[in-house]
């Protein structure tokens, strides 16, 4: 197995990504070389021989998700979840248990953390709705519900979209909404979750969703974050769209809570492809031009996006990167949360890397950039399961759950406008580099946006930025130490050009999941400002497994496929088990904003659908279902702003 880059390049054929050595000197010599004691001296406080003593820096991703639902979402339950928070964490924790369609189901390896993200609208009042509360059936419309409920099948996949749709226009029935109910509810859910919360071990985030269909189905959605445990977020109810369904008045919330009890919070938006141009467009949604006061607030709430989930991911359009072979990925775009059919020039407000451009624009105008977000992922599953792998994806709601059915099943139909269930994605994760396992290490890993998503595999990322990387720090075996003391993380902002140095250099390595597929490439994403103020963008190979060559357009070509379908099997004969380089910016005019991200592309793998045809004999995916995936991480961003 051999390892290709453009000639500027260095590689290491077996660097171990996450090592770290460090000796108190006046210079510290590793296997690649000679670093200055100053570069490292922030990272390490204590001298000695032990090269892991004193050390000041994450040396791990900590994997989890920040996005799962539960049998406290009133569509959950109303769709047949029955699982509910404290199974759901006791699953993220390594548990075995049992599945809403009566399954045993457990993880392949267990999370580091979990925030269980239920609908703050209605927050567990289903559960009286199903149970028929005499006080509750006296409504028609919840009655009618609990019928529904119990019938199951497609009775209750309609209470499901009935509940989001009166949910979007705000009008669901008056008994759901009683702040004191919720209020009541959210003490319950705060005390399970800081039951779960075993700091070093498992952290259990507290969090909600707030979600936002504003004009019926326009998902702008966010999911609200604690720093604190319940002694702080129990103070303050947690917002709903029956309070307002403005994304400015959440962060009006948010200002209110820290005011009041002195903690922390923050917000993360998903599902911007659902938007039908609302996500990240220049004006409010109820049309109201942005100005400086929204940029610096959204800017302030909003440090992460969720880029990767089941409902899609949201990193680019293939229709906005032609040039991307790797833009066409998982993608839903045919209409809103409700699939409302999109109208032209609404794709162009709804992805991750537009946002980042267009807010390199704003920042010129405002002086704050609103979209200088880093990259998470999540499931978004209803079942309180979380299950991001193709070969253990439990879908998006019971219904979606293994079963020869989902492959003709719809995950949505909305008055006959469908979204079939095999359009589904097995993902996210989000990677985070905090220095321990507790509820503020991780927060604060979030707020600084060192953190990383993933489309469900674990493969681990690091990603520096500097000044003065050289190609043999590609050789060594400790990224960690050359890459904080050198340069910037992922989520960072490379810090004045040392004099001479004509371009920014960044060190980027990945290893691959030990489950999953070996290593195609890595790439590096540019986007920047050109001279005339119009945003631009550029993909870059950077370093790549195999004897391929970049080809007269400068790409280099695919790695090939293992993948047999029939079985659902693949081999790791091709690929790369990791990939490490340092990379200059070719292109770079110290003029210009720029944001730089990394991509790590694996080799083909079967996809949950083939899973499925290959386990279950009566289901019937048609050709137009892929069946193969090439999973993938994104990195946060780095940017550079020119000196004023």
């Amino acid at each position: 197995m051999s390892i290709h880059n453009l000639p500027v390049l260095a590689v290491s054929t077996a660097a171990l990504l996450f090592a770290s050595t460090a000796m108190a000197q006046e210079s510290v010599t590793t296997d690649g070389g000679t670093i200055n004691r100053e570069q490292v001296s922030r990272f390490f406080n204590q001298p000695g021989y032990s090269p892991y003593a004193g050390r000041n820096f994450p040396s791990r991703p900590l994997w989890g998700e920040m996005h799962l639902h539960t049998s406290w979402s009133g569509d959950a339950i109303a769709g047949g979840t029955r699982v509910g928070p404290d199974e759901a964490l006791r699953f993220a924790k390594g548990e075995e248990i049992t599945s809403n369609t009566g399954q045993k189901v457990k993880l392949s390896r267990p999370y580091d953390w979990m925030m269980v993200a239920d609908h703050s609208d209605a927050l567990n009042v289903m559960n009286s709705v199903l149970e028929g509360d005499p006080a509750l059936m006296a409504d028609p419309t919840l009655k009618k519900w609990n019928q529904g409920m119990k019938a199951g099948g497609e009775e209750a996949s309609a209470v499901v979209m009935e509940i989001i749709t009166l949910q979007g226009r705000g009008e669901l029935p008056a008994a759901m909404i009683d702040k004191n109910v919720q209020n009541d509810m959210w003490h319950a859910m705060t005390e399970i979750v800081e039951d779960h919360n075993d700091p070093g071990n498992f952290t259990a985030l507290i969090g909600y969703e707030w979600t936002s269909n504003y004009g019926g189905g326009n998902n702008l959605h966010r999911n609200i974050v604690y720093r604190d445990g319940k002694a702080l977020a129990d103070q303050v109810r947690p917002m709903t769209t029956i309070d307002s369904d403005i994304p400015s008045k959440l962060w009006e919330w948010m200002q209110a809570y820290e005011d009041k009890t002195g903690g922390q919070v923050l917000a993360v938006p998903h599902n911007g492809n659902l938007s039908n141009g609302l996500m990240f467009a220049t004006e409010t949604p109820d049309g109201q031009p942005i100005d400086v006061g929204w940029a610096e607030t959204r800017a302030r709430w909003e440090p992460l996006y969720e880029i990767t989930q089941g409902k899609g991911t949201s990193e680019q359009h293939p229709s906005l990167a032609p040039g991307d072979e790797f833009a066409n990925f998982e993608i839903w775009d045919k209409g809103n949360l409700n699939v409302v059919p999109k109208e032209p020039g609404m794709i162009d407000f709804e992805y991750a890397r537009e946002a980042l451009k267009r807010g390199m624009s704003l920042e010129k105008q405002f002086g704050t950039n609103p979209f200088k977000f880093g990259f998470v992922g999540s499931t978004d599953s209803h079942t309180g399961l979380s299950t991001a792998e193709e070969n253990n994806f439990f879908g998006k709601f019971p219904a979606s759950e293994p079963g020869p059915e989902r492959s003709t099943g719809n995950a949505f139909d909305f008055e006959g406008r469908t979204v079939k269930d095999w359009k589904l994605g097995a993902s996210g994760l989000t990677g985070v580099w905090a220095r321990e396992n507790t509820r503020a290490a991780i927060w604060d890993a979030m707020k600084r946006k060192e953190v990383y998503a993933t489309t469900g595999t674990r493969i681990g990322v690091r990603f520096f930025g500097g000044w003065d990387f050289a190609p043999e720090d590609a050789q060594r075996r400790d990224p960690g130490v050359v890459g904080y003391g050198k340069g910037v993380p992922m989520g960072g902002d490379l810090p004045p050009a040392t004099d001479g140095v004509k371009a920014p250099s960044f060190l980027v390595a990945a290893l691959k999941d030990p489950l999953s597929g070996n290593l195609d490439r890595i790439q590096i994403v540019k986007g920047w400002l050109d001279k005339d103020g119009k945003t631009q963008e550029k993909v870059y190979d950077v370093v790549w497994s195999g004897d391929r060559k970049p080809g007269m357009d400068g790409k280099v070509p695919m790695v090939g496929s293992t993948v047999d379908v029939e079985k659902a099997m693949w081999t790791n004969t091709i690929g790369a088990t990791e990939l490490i380089t340092v990379w200059q910016d070719p292109d770079f005019d110290p003029a210009l904003k720029a944001f730089y991200y990394a991509r790590v592309i694996e080799i083909p793998t079967p996809r949950w659908t083939a899973f499925d045809a290959a386990y279950f004999e009566e289901s019937e995916f048609g050709p137009e279902v892929p069946m193969t995936v090439t999973e993938r991480a994104y990195t946060s961003p780095i940017w550079y702003t020119p000196k004023s």
